[in-house]
C-alpha cells in the first residue's frame, strides 16, 4: 500500500468520536452517490486524506474527447478537494493488455506493448494539453500481475473463482447476493453474449472472467492455472487494494462502466477482503454523444482528441467539456459545439485578459504597480461573494454551470468598473483577478488560455519584470498555492535575482550588487 494513502485498517482508530479535529475543520463537499441514488457528504475514512481512483483508458487507438470529459471532469473534482485542504491520492488504471489491443497490433503486425504504450503516451500528452494533471499514479495494468494473481487465487481459495478446463478461471456471480446493487439492475435480466462473454465451461452465463488462458501468438504470464492474462475486472481491484487499500473514498468512471464493470469491481475486492464497502462513494460522469448517440470507437462516431486539439484551443475545449451537468450526458453537434463554446469562451475570458494587461503595464511603469486607485470597499465586498458562490456551488455536488454563471456575472461586473477609465493601483488590480484565479485553480479555464504574446522585455525593463513576477508570487501565495510560490523564486533565483521577504512585503537585489 502506498505511504499516506487511507486504508480501512487506519480509519478504524481515527480520531474521537464527533470526528477528528481535521474532519471538523474541513469544508464540507457534497456528492450524488451512485450507490444510495443521492447527494451525500464525503467523509473521508482518515481526514484530510482521500483516496480516489477512476478507471482509465484502454489504450488500443487514439483517445476521443468523450474520454477527455470523464478525466477533464475527475481532475476538477481532484483539484476542488485539494482547494479546500483535503490531501487527494488520484490514482487511475491504464488497461496495457486487451483483447482489443491484442487485435489492433495484429492488424498493425507489430508487438502488443507497442500498440498500448503509443497510444498511453498520445493520451498523457492530450491530457498534458488540456491541463490534466492531477493524476498521482498512472497504473499499468502489466506492473500488478502478482497482485493480481495474488488476488485471483484469494478468490478461489474462498470459493468466490473457479478454474475449468483450459486454464480459464472465473467469477461466481451467484455466490455475491449484493451483485447489482450499485446500477440497480438484476443479475437474471444479463443477455448473455450483450455484456458478458458466452462460454459452455461457465457456471452461470453471468459469471465473468478473472484469467484467460494463453492463445497462440498472445501475450502470458505463469499463473497457477497456467499460462495466460487477467481478464479486463479484476486488474482495477488488484490495484486499488495494493495501493489504496481494501476500501478507500470515491471511485469515478464514466456512466457506461456501472455494469458490469464497476459490479464486478465490487464483487471481487468485497469477496477477497472481506471488507466493504469497496468505495464509500461512486461518481459516474455522463456520456459525451455525437449528435444524441453514444461516441465510442467500437461505433466508428468519434471525434479523436489530439486532431480536436489541434483545431482548437485546449482551454476552449475544456471550457466545452465541464460546460453541462456532469452527471447528464453532453451532446457533440461537430464543430458548432466548439465554435459556440468559443465565443462563449471569449466572453468569459476577455475581462480577465484586460485585468492582465492592465497588470502588465503597471507593473511596466516607474510606479512598478505601488500607485493608483483603490477599489470601494463594496467592491472588494464582491470580489468575495463571487468566489464564496463559486466555491459553494462547486461543492455542493459540482454545479459546473451556477460556478461558471457566477464568473460571466463578476466578469460583467469587471467590465463595468473597467469602463470608467480609472488608473487602478496593483492590490485593486490583484483584487480583481482574485475571482478568476480561483476559478483557474478548480476549473483551470485560464491557465491554458494563450492570448497575444507581450513584446520581450528589454535589459533596461528588469525592474518592472521582476516586480511583475514578484506580484504573481504574492499572489499565488494569497491563494495557498506556496508550491507554484517557491518555483517563482527559484526561477529568480536562477536568473541572479535573490528575493528577501521582510513585514513589508518582498525585497530583491541582483546577486553581487
Amino acid at each position: 500500500m502506498v505511504e499516506g494513502v487511507p486504508s480501512n485498517g487506519a480509519a478504524a482508530g481515527a480520531g474521537p468520536a464527533g470526528g477528528s479535529r481535521a474532519e471538523r475543520s474541513l469544508r464540507e463537499v457534497r456528492i450524488y452517490d451512485t450507490m444510495r441514488e443521492q447527494v451525500v457528504p464525503l467523509k473521508p475514512l482518515v481526514p484530510p486524506r482521500v483516496g480516489m481512483f477512476v478507471c482509465g483508458l484502454t489504450p488500443y487507438k487514439p483517445s476521443h474527447i468523450g474520454h477527455a470529459r470523464t478525466f477533464v471532469f475527475f481532475d476538477v473534482v481532484a483539484r476542488l478537494l485539494r482547494h479546500l485542504g483535503y490531501r487527494v491520492f488520484y490514482v487511475q488504471n491504464s488497461t496495457d493488455i486487451d483483447d482489443k489491443i491484442i487485435r489492433e497490433a495484429q492488424t498493425q503486425k507489430v508487438e502488443t506493448f507497442d500498440v498500448s504504450e503509443r497510444y498511453f503516451q498520445l493520451y498523457l500528452l492530450n491530457m498534458e494539453a488540456l491541463g490534466v494533471r492531477s493524476v498521482n499514479l498512472y497504473a499499468r495494468t502489466t506492473d500488478y500481475l502478482p497482485e493480481i494473481v495474488s488476488q485471483i487465487g484469494t478468490l478461489v481459495n474462498k470459493g468466490f473463482g473457479y478454474a475449468v478446463e483450459g486454464g480459464d478461471v472465473f467469477y461466481e456471480v451467484s455466490r455475491f447476493p449484493k451483485f447489482g446493487a450499485l446500477s440497480k439492475q438484476k443479475v437474471e435480466a444479463v443477455q448473455p453474449g450483450a455484456r458478458v462473454e458466452v462460454d459452455p465451461r461457465k457456471r452461470s452465463p453471468e459469471d465473468f472472467t478473472l484469467w484467460k488462458a494463453q492463445k497462440p501468438g498472445e501475450p502470458w504470464w505463469e499463473s497457477p492455472w497456467g499460462r495466460g492474462r487477467p481478464g479486463w475486472h479484476i486488474e482495477d481491484t488488484a490495484i486499488t487494494v495494493s495501493v489504496l487499500g481494501p476500501r478507500y473514498d470515491i471511485h469515478g468512471g464514466g456512466a457506461e462502466l456501472k455494469f458490469p464493470h464497476h459490479e464486478a469491481e465490487i464483487a471481487q475486492a468485497e469477496s477477497a477482503t472481506g471488507e466493504g464497502p469497496l468505495a464509500a462513494i461512486w461518481m459516474h460522469g455522463g456520456l459525451l454523444n455525437m449528435r444524441g448517440e453514444k461516441m465510442s470507437k467500437s461505433l466508428g462516431n468519434v471525434e479523436p482528441l489530439d486532431e480536436t486539439l489541434r483545431r482548437h484551443s485546449p482551454a476552449v475545449l475544456r471550457y466545452f467539456l465541464l460546460s453541462g451537468l456532469y452527471r447528464s450526458p453532453l451532446d457533440y453537434v461537430g464543430e458548432a459545439s466548439l465554435e459556440e463554446a468559443e465565443r462563449s469562451f471569449d466572453t468569459l475570458v476577455t475581462p480577465y485578459r484586460r485585468l492582465n494587461v492592465l497588470w502588465r503595464d503597471l507593473a511596466r511603469s516607474d510606479a512598478g504597480g505601488r500607485e493608483g486607485r483603490s477599489l470601494e470597499p463594496s467592491m472588494v465586498e464582491r470580489a468575495r461573494t463571487a468566489q464564496d458562490k463559486m466555491i459553494a456551488a462547486l461543492a455542493e455536488d459540482f454545479q459546473l454551470r451556477e460556478a461558471t454563471r457566477e464568473l460571466f456575472q463578476w466578469g460583467k461586473d469587471v467590465n463595468a468598473l473597467l469602463a470608467k477609465g480609472e488608473a487602478w493601483s496593483g492590490e485593486a488590480l490583484d483584487i480583481l483577478l482574485e475571482p478568476y484565479e480561483l476559478a483557474d485553480a478548480v476549473l483551470g479555464y485560464f491557465t491554458l488560455d494563450q492570448p497575444p504574446e507581450a513584446p520581450a522585455v528589454a535589459g533596461s525593463d528588469l525592474s518592472s519584470l521582476v516586480e511583475l513576477v514578484l506580484s504573481a508570487r504574492q499572489r499565488a501565495r494569497k491563494r495557498g498555492d506556496f508550491a507554484e510560490a517557491d518555483q517563482l523564486r527559484n526561477d529568480l533565483d536562477a536568473a541572479g535575482i535573490a528575493v528577501e521577504d521582510t513585514p513589508k512585503g518582498p525585497v530583491w537585489k541582483r546577486k553581487g550588487a
